[in-house]
Parts: C-alpha cells; structure tokens; sequence
C-alpha cells in the first residue's frame, strides 16, 4: 500500500494540506486552523500517512493534538527548507506541496519534542525568563543611554536602588531628562518584577527534579544554569552521541572545507563553532565554564591553566571545558549519581 506523504503550511487562521502519493499531489485543502477541523480532514486521508510541519509558536500544540491521527509525525526545521521553499512561486499551497515533496524524499531534519506537558511547560517559563532578564537588560541599557544624551552620568546605584535614583532625578538641573527617565524607570520597574515572578515559577516548576541539585555542586552551575539545560535538554537520551549534543549546545565544532589549492589538491577543513544552536543553552554552558574558571581551586579551572600553559588558545580551551561540563551533567543525569569532582 502506498504511503500518503501530507505537508501542512501552517497560519494562525488557516491551513494548507497537500497530500502526495507515488510522487504525485493526490488532494489539496484549506481547512481552518482548529484541531477538530484538521482531524476530520487526516480521517479523510487513507492510512499509511505520515503528517510534517515547520517548527513554529503552533508546533507543539499541534504535535500533540494531531500525532495520535496519523502513522507518524514529524516536526521539521524550517531553516533547512528555506532554499527550496523560496525558490519560484510562493503561497501556502505551493509551500505545503513542496514540504509534502521534502517528506517524501526522506529530506527533512526533525525537531525534537518533549514527551510529557510539565517538560513543555518548564521549558515555556524558562524561555520566558529569559526573555526578561534580557528585556530588563534592554531598560537599563536605555536609561543609560538617554543620560548620555545629555551627557550625564548616573551615580552608582541609581538604575537598581530606588532610594538612590529617586533624589537624584527630583534633584537634576535637566527637567527635560528628569521626565524621560521617570518615564523609563517605568518600564524598567515592571520588567524587574516580571524577572523576579517568572524566576519563581521557574524555580517551582524544577522542584520535583532532584537532579538539578546535584548539578549544581559543579563548579560554575547555580540554580538557574541547571534549570535551563534541564528544560531544554529535556532527557540525557535526546542525543545519539555528545558531539550533536555539544553541537546543539553551541560549542561543537563542524568541519568546512571547499575547493582545492594550486596544485589541485582539496583544501584542509577549518573547524568552526555551529552557528545553527540554543542561544539560551550556549549563554548557561559558556557562563558556567567562565564562572568556574574565575572561581579557580577546582578541577575545570585547573584544567584550563593546564591546557592555556601549554599553548592552546583561551578560548579554545573556554569551550573545551564548557564541553566538559555538558558531558559530566549527562553522566550525572544517566546514572542518577552526585558529583565527583576527581572525575570531572
């Protein structure tokens, strides 16, 4: 029996299901953006059938609902498609017809979803968590800028201590900056809160998960590194070897050569970082593996000086023992074991 290849194009109001078979498009429907709706038109569809979408706000809510109506499902990076998707012609029809052509011929990377409700929705917090951090980041950086418009300089405290900022705006001779600033401190305020009620929840939701305290007896971990690569990590099976993880991570290296030198001869490769990884993941592993160089008197700072001592780059050696503590919280999480650091 045939398989029946469906590719979805996905927009908030409606979508777009081609469906291929034999390498031929066999139907084609705009069905409204409802699981009801979407589910009587994959009953529609004989069996074998196997369902792709592009990764999106909508995937997971959709991965969920859908996965049990058809044989398989796959959740794909969009990034990947993108040459072919934008060549020629575009619509959602023609855009789902070549993803269901992808699907077909087998050329399409999943992304990974989590099996269970609570993952999704640590992982939602932690995302919005940082999220804040990084727009209170924003506030303050506009504050400070603003000031420097004028040429002010804000004395020490006043963007954090509201003791400190409060006198200091009512006392300033510029009344024009004193009411832009009083304007962002505003926003500044309110993103501070939402950092503080997001960490809460954040940190509720990772109670049940003894793992995230033995993590962070290594060195450069706290609480909120460990939370963040349990959120995303998700498992320590996502991953069939370390080198994707580290990839995934965003201090693997891929290897990039083309074209050939003088004499004709293939160039040597140049190894380079993935560009293509989890921002939030790389910012906790990188910032836990200067944290531990900086603390120093433990086996990953040690290791730094040693490598360092014997001619290999900084931050070469900064990413090596960031990849070390990737593979040790692996090892601690497969084997439900506490840290030790003569093994790290």
């Amino acid at each position: 029996m045939s398989t029946h290849y469906i590719g979805a194009d996905v927009d908030c109001r409606t979508t777009e299901l081609v469906v291929r078979r034999n390498n031929k498009i066999v139907l084609a429907l705009r069905v409204p953006t409802t699981i009801p709706a979407l589910i009587e038109a994959l009953r529609r569809i004989p069996s074998p059938k196997i369902l792709a979408i592009e990764e999106g706000t909508t995937a997971d809510w959709l991965y969920r609902n859908l996965r049990p109506h058809v044989d398989e499902m796959i959740v794909c990076d969009p990034r990947r498609n993108r040459l072919i998707t934008d060549d020629g012609d575009k619509s959602n029809r023609i855009d789902a017809g070549k993803l269901s052509e992808l699907l077909a011929g087998g050329f399409l990377r999943p992304v990974y979803h989590g099996a269970t409700e609570d993952s999704l929705l640590l992982k939602q917090w932690v995302g919005l968590y940082h999220d804040r951090v990084r727009d209170a980041v924003r506030q303050v950086n506009k504050v400070r800028g603003r000031c420097r418009m004028y040429g002010v300089w804000p004395p020490a405290g006043a963007v954090s201590v509201t003791k400190v900022r409060d006198p200091w705006v009512k006392e300033m001779p510029n009344q024009a900056l004193a009411a832009q600033l009083r304007l962002l401190f505003l926003g500044l305020d309110v993103a501070r809160q939402q950092v503080v009620r997001a960490r809460q929840e954040m940190t509720r939701r990772a109670k049940p998960f003894e793992i995230i305290q033995r993590w962070q007896k290594i060195p450069g971990i706290g609480p909120v590194r460990a939370i963040t690569f349990l959120a995303y990590m998700d498992t320590p099976w996502r991953f069939a070897n370390r080198c994707k993880r580290w990839k995934y991570c965003g201090v693997g290296l891929v290897r990039k050569a083309t074209g050939t030198d003088k004499r004709g001869r293939p160039k040597p490769g140049r190894l380079c970082l993935e560009l293509a990884a989890n921002r939030a993941l790389k910012d906790a592993m990188m910032g836990g593996a200067i944290s531990a160089i900086n603390q120093g008197d433990n086996v990953l700072s040690d290791l730094y000086h040693r490598l360092c001592a014997k001619g290999v780059l900084p931050s070469n050696v900064r990413h090596s023992v960031a990849r070390k503590i990737i593979d040790k919280m692996i090892a601690m999480w497969k084997t439900n074991q506490p840290y030790e650091p003569d093994l790290a």
